[in-house]
């Protein structure tokens, strides 16, 4: 059995690695499906509870939200937004949607879940008709 809860946040990034705009610091509203499977818990009835799933899921959300996401090895942009003392997340990945793909992964699978989950899947949309998946059997 699958469930499965949407955030959304808005967050700003730039891709070193990139040859055309995206270079630039621009920003995007993300949009993330996070997809549970595991067995039906008997006592429940669910495969996991969906305040449960925003307990788990929201807080590293939240962290995101309204912030620059920075490759540590963006020197500059770590300067610069450091200066104005905005808010930002230094992270040890080019910031694609794949990688922000395998950062959320590594989060959840991190929590307590419960014993009945068996694979995660999450879905980073960064604009409204592009998305980078992957999953992770636990």
């Amino acid at each position: 059995m699958k469930i499965a809860k949407d955030f959304s946040w808005e967050m700003a990034h730039r891709l070193q690695c990139h040859k055309g705009k995206c270079f630039n610091l621009h920003g995007h509203s993300y949009k993330m499906q996070v997809e549970f499977e595991g067995n039906i818990e008997s006592s429940t009835g669910m495969v996991l509870d969906y305040f449960d799933v925003k307990d788990i899921v929201a807080p590293i959300v939240d962290e995101l939200d309204h912030t620059v996401i920075i490759w540590e090895k963006d020197s500059i942009l770590i300067e610069k937004i450091s200066e104005l003392n905005s808010a930002h997340v230094i992270v040890p990945f080019e910031t694609t949607a794949e990688n922000l793909v395998g950062y959320f992964l590594d989060k959840i699978s991190k929590a307590n879940l419960a014993k009945e989950i068996t694979k995660i899947k999450v879905r980073v949309c960064e604009t409204e008709n592009t998305y980078a998946e992957d999953g992770l059997e636990l």
